[in-house]
């Protein structure tokens, strides 16, 4: 390991690390944005507010009795 820290310079290396993770996350949250289900900008993707408070309430799992 010591010997590929003497070919390459760390502090450019962990920048371009830092840098290419940071173009990832945008990548990554530029294609959720393009899609109508993980559009968080466009609005409510349930349509009501009484149909979102029923999507959460079935997903709640039921607890069982002891």
């Amino acid at each position: 390991m010591w010997r590929m820290w003497k070919i390459l310079d760390y502090r450019r290396t962990v920048f371009l690390a830092h840098v290419g993770m940071a173009v990832l996350a945008l990548l990554i949250h530029l294609i959720l944005l393009s899609t109508e289900n993980f559009n968080w900008l466009e609005g409510n993707p349930y349509g009501s507010a009484e149909s979102a408070a029923e999507v959460a309430d079935a997903a709640v799992m039921p607890q069982r009795e002891v």
